[in-house]
């Protein structure tokens, strides 16, 4: 894979799971990694400390990604850190929150999920553009539910991500007579926490069972998938949503 030495990335929701392989794998490549962590100011502290011992180097910083203040911090501590570029954006952060039927729901947790997953897209990517130039790289992350419409009690989160892969390919378009490059990523069932709380184990297996390979993905994997998006090796690669769910859709 081509390096990503002398390169700036900013990850948004790095402090765990996904984010975090994602944080550990770019500064693996050589990569200065900006780890935004919301939840959790252990869980951000832990992703820089995998980085420190591989030899790499970041920096943390919380900002809630659908706020425009926290926003315009977390890009000010980046060209602070690292200087006035930001050659490598990952919009991780997202979430379900819970499982509700459309009777369940109320215009606040509609405006939450549509906030968390698809605004923070939005937004960040807007921040983050003025400082990015030619051979930028923005990954973003979309799910399988945008594709097959999510599993029960799911449908604003599909929705929301739909809204993610349908903006990827719009910004695909924008931003490519500039030299920069849009994609998402469309994971299926991957191994961490948000599985843990919002999936049954069962349905979990059931899942795994019915997949080709067999198995649940790990976040490295998706990391991996990141870390070649972002780099100069993917360099005709843009407008993609990229299925990433061991065959269990296709599309």
């Amino acid at each position: 894979m081509s390096s990503l030495k002398g390169k700036v990335a900013l990850v948004t929701g790095g402090g765990r799971d996904i984010g975090r392989a994602v944080c550990v794998k770019l500064a693996k490549e050589g990569a200065k990694v900006v780890i935004n962590y919301f939840d959790s100011e252990e869980h951000g502290a832990e992703t820089l400390r995998q980085i420190k011992a591989i030899g790499g180097e970041g920096i943390t910083v919380f900002a809630d990604v659908t706020k425009q203040s926290d926003i315009d911090n977390l890009v000010a501590k980046s060209v602070e850190a690292f200087g006035n570029k930001i050659d490598i954006l990952v919009n991780v952060a997202g979430g379900l929150f819970a499982r509700k039927t459309i009777e369940e729901m109320d215009e606040a947790f509609f405006d939450l999920l549509m906030d968390v997953n698809f605004k923070s897209v939005f937004l960040v990517t807007k921040a983050v553009k003025p400082l990015m130039g030619k051979g930028g790289s923005i990954i973003n992350f979309a799910s399988q539910a945008s594709r097959d419409g999510g599993g029960p009690g799911a449908a604003i989160y599909a929705a929301s991500k739909g809204a993610v892969t349908t903006y990827t390919r719009a910004l695909a378009k924008e931003f490519g007579p500039q030299g920069i490059r849009v994609n998402a990523i469309c994971p299926g069932m991957i191994a961490t926490k948000f599985h843990d709380d919002f999936t049954k184990d069962q349905v979990r297996v059931n899942v795994a069972a019915g997949t080709p390979l067999r198995r649940e993905g790990e976040a490295s994997e998706v990391a991996d998938l990141v870390a070649y998006l972002a780099s100069d090796e993917s360099s005709f690669l843009t407008g993609n949503n990229v299925d990433i769910n061991g065959g269990l859709a296709f599309s």
